[in-house]
């Protein structure tokens, strides 16, 4: 039933533009159809209703043009998308459906949602808690802002459920709420609760054995009647293989072997878990052969409400005799009432493969077979009816078994989801590696041409804003590195309080003034070893976005803390991701908004935002999530709505000796310590970083012979050259560079060798497995490549 209410428009005679205004319209309304049936997953019934628009929209402007004279001044004419459209579109999901104007005011509502909502109206009316109203309102405008949103455990009067909201309609006018089945539990869990419970305890007062069986075989649970009959000597029943219990007779029937061979015949009846899956893990029914009769009918019922898969039972003349709660809910049917016939839980088009296929099961010899139909309640996905024949239970012929199959679905979709971002992360650590190339040749040559320059010629400040927005590239591609946790970390030794010093002066000017900066630093911390510019990224990524969450209330206090966590407190928290040992903490606290608890999950997803169009790329708490990771520390989030957010990163404290710590204590060499001599191998793919490291290298006095790859460096070794240093790249077409080191150490182990790649060091130094080699990371500048060449060549 579609309820809608369109307005009369006073109609004016249209001149130029506007007379096309009426096709338009028609148009939009074919479209905004067709938009709607290709989201419900019907591609064929989307391009019908466009076609049909566009003829439509030619036709009625064929009809204006014809009639344009006869127009008066005081007609009136009436103008609004086709919602018999939109309605019969949403009438195809078996799941609910509503579409809604931008203010959340309902326009067509599909048979599923009037069913399971009643006279709900709005959706943004069916919370029944102020929780739920909040997160409806929430959902309603990530939908108006950003264009989609969801939300899970919205209580309704009908139970829990998912929202996803979807904003379509040509000019993005519409918004299309769906809501989602939740999932079910496991099938052989809930029938072992209740074949060893109460309604196992129920089937064993009326006489009846139930046993549980699972794929292999084995006994899963039974009742007490079944235990104290079929088990003997104290074993465990739960080990046990069934066909040692119980031994099936030519005739259908079954004997318990720990009664013998005068044991009286069993009547059978098997249930299987999973429907589609004849003969596998499901309940036995045993009960005595009764000569004259059938079985009671609250022993059937008790049988039927064990199972945790919908089952119904039909007799001949495919009238329905009594259902369990499992089906009622797996086929929507709401209270007491149960519909006559299996027909009509089904949509129009399998009412009579349904009723086929109960007609043929209920005579002749006792079949089954799975049936492919669509629910009239639940239509968007097809669902397997087993239709089966039943023998000696009275007036029941047919077993019908219903299993909800949308858990499944929904974890197709979870592992495309999970691949899909492998796939962009290896993507963006691709781009960044090949634009890093490109930045090395840029400040290499910038270098080289400020090495001509001084300070006042006409063409140094020139060089310099090249060079300054360079390495802001390379920054850029740090964050892409950073996204899929390939970017090369320069760590250091260093305290989490001279790090946030370092970056208070930078936050100030972020913040603004509506927002207080305050900062407290704890006692006892102990020194980390991490990246210091990309801890500032992260410090500078939680502020911005605590800034940007504050801005809406006017202003607010954001609040950096570092202080010391001891083992003893670690193991006091009881986490188990967070490992037991001496923790230097950094928090960065905020007085905004907060994040609602549905949210809070996904916020360090890639591209995940909840910021405006255009004002938030997702990126920002993904990346400090991969910094914080690959620096081997832990970062949590939490946050309540209306009262603030807070992130704390937990690094651990690095211990080293007193002897490794002078060590690393190397003074920075000087510009004449980086002049040297000898013979260097230069092996690179890309000609412009090729070029550029020559230069480089030949200006500060050492002989360089160049080889493009692998292949032709090994030519070069054989010749018998004097080589000081191998610089080579180390990915390259054809034989790489660890293929090309590892063959010429064969004949030279001695060789000194300096790699250098736009990918992390530690993600190299892991996958080569070569000693004794150097790494220098893209890009690079003439001065960085001379000092990892001088501190190549005086390794012992």
């Amino acid at each position: 039933m579609l309820h809608q209410e369109l307005p009369a428009i006073d109609a004016s005679s249209l001149d130029g533009v506007s007379r096309w205004l009426v096709p338009a319209l028609v148009g939009a309304a074919a479209l905004t159809g067709a938009l709607l049936a290709w989201l419900l997953g019907y591609p064929l019934v989307a391009a019908g209703i466009a076609v049909a628009g566009l003829a439509g929209a030619i036709a009625v402007r064929l009809a204006d043009r014809r009639s344009e004279p006869a127009i008066p001044q005081s007609a009136t004419l009436s103008l609004a998308p086709d919602y018999s459209v939109i309605g019969s579109t949403l009438g195809l999901s078996r799941e609910p459906a509503a579409l809604t104007d931008c203010d959340g005011g309902l326009l067509v509502a599909n048979s599923a949602y009037r069913d399971r909502f009643g006279g709900a109206g709005s959706p943004l009316k069916l919370g029944t808690d102020a929780d739920s109203s909040q997160s409806l309102q929430l959902v309603w405008t990530m939908a108006v802002r950003d264009g989609g949103g969801c939300v899970t455990g919205v209580s309704t009067a009908s139970g829990a459920t998912a929202v996803e909201v979807e904003r379509v309609g040509s000019s993005g006018e519409l918004l299309l709420w769906r809501f989602p089945k939740a999932s079910a539990p496991n099938p052989m869990t809930v029938a072992a609760k209740q074949v060893a419970g109460p309604i196992g305890e129920r089937l064993a007062a009326a006489g009846m054995l139930a046993a549980l069986v699972d794929a292999d075989g084995r006994l899963v649970a039974a009742n007490r009647s079944f235990a104290s009959r079929a088990v003997t000597n104290d074993e465990d029943a739960d080990k046990l293989p069934f066909a040692d219990l119980v031994e099936f007779t030519e005739d259908g029937k079954a004997r318990l072997v720990a009664e013998g061979e005068s044991a009286r015949p069993l009547q059978v009846v098997h249930i299987p878990v999973d429907p589609r899956q004849e003969g596998g893990a499901g309940t036995f029914l045993l009960v005595e052969r009764h000569e004259g009769g059938a079985l009671d009918s609250a022993d059937l019922q008790a049988l039927l409400e064990i199972l945790p898969i919908g089952l119904a039972l039909v007799d001949r003349d495919g009238r329905f005799l009594t259902m369990n709660r499992a089906f009622r809910v797996a086929a929507g049917i709401k209270g007491t009432t149960m519909p006559s016939y299996p027909g009509d839980l089904v949509v129009k088009e399998d009412k009579a493969p349904v009723a086929n296929a109960v007609r043929r099961n209920a005579r002749g010899p006792a079949m089954s077979g799975d049936v492919a139909v669509r629910l009239a309640k639940h239509n968007s996905e097809p669902v397997a009816l087993t239709v089966a024949g039943v023998r000696g239970l009275g007036d029941a012929a047919v077993l019908l078994l219903l299993k909800d199959n949308s858990e499944e679905a929904k974890l197709k979709r979870q592992i495309a989801q999970a691949t899909k971002m492998q796939v962009v992360g290896q993507l963006a650590g691709g781009v960044a590696h090949d634009f890093n190339n490109i930045l090395t040749a840029i400040i290499g040559h910038c270098d080289l041409m400020l090495m001509r320059h001084t300070p006042g010629d006409s063409d140094y400040d020139d060089i310099q804003q090249i060079k300054s927005n360079s390495n802001r590239a390379a920054g850029l591609t740090r964050q892409l590195l950073a996204f899929s946790r390939q970017q090369t970390l320069r760590p250091q030794v260093l305290q989490l309080p001279d790090v946030v010093s370092e970056v208070s002066h930078l936050l100030k000017r972020l913040l603004g003034e509506t927002v207080k900066l305050v900062v407290k630093h704890g006692r006892d911390l102990g020194p980390v070893r991490a990246d210091p510019g990309q801890l500032e990224q992260v410090i500078v990524n939680l502020a911005v976005n605590a800034r940007d969450a504050m801005v809406s209330q006017g202003g607010g206090t954001l609040t950096i803390q570092t202080y010391a966590v001891r083992a003893d407190q670690v193991a006091e928290l009881g986490s188990e991701i967070l490992p037991v040992a001496d923790y230097s903490a950094l928090s960065v606290t905020d007085t905004g908004c907060g994040i609602p608890a549905g949210v809070l999950g996904k916020v360090f997803e890639p591209f995940f935002t909840t910021k405006e169009v255009g004002k938030g790329t997702g990126l920002g708490l993904s990346t400090v999530y991969g910094i914080v990771k690959q620096s081997g520390g832990f970062i949590f989030a939490d946050s309540k709505v209306g009262e603030g957010t807070r992130f704390v990163i937990y690094l651990p404290v690095h211990r080293e000796d007193a002897t490794a710590g002078k060590a690393r204590r190397v003074a920075k060499p000087k510009e004449h310590d980086l002049w040297g001599t000898g013979t260097i191998l230069l092996v690179e793919d890309e000609p412009m970083v090729r070029g550029v490291a020559e230069r480089a290298l030949t200006r500060h006095g050492y002989t360089v012979i160049t080889a493009e790859n692998g292949e032709e460096a090994l030519e070069v070794l054989a010749t018998g050259e004097e080589i000081a240093l191998l610089i080579s790249d180390v990915v390259m077409p054809a034989m790489d560079g660890p293929t090309m080191v590892r063959e010429a150490r064969k004949t030279r182990p001695d060789l000194k060798i300096l790699f250098m790649s736009g990918y992390a060091e530690e993600q190299l130094r892991n996958s080569i497995d070569i000693d004794n080699v150097a790494f220098l990371p893209k890009p690079f500048s003439v001065q960085e490549l001379a000092e990892a060449t001088r501190r190549a060549l005086s390794v012992k």
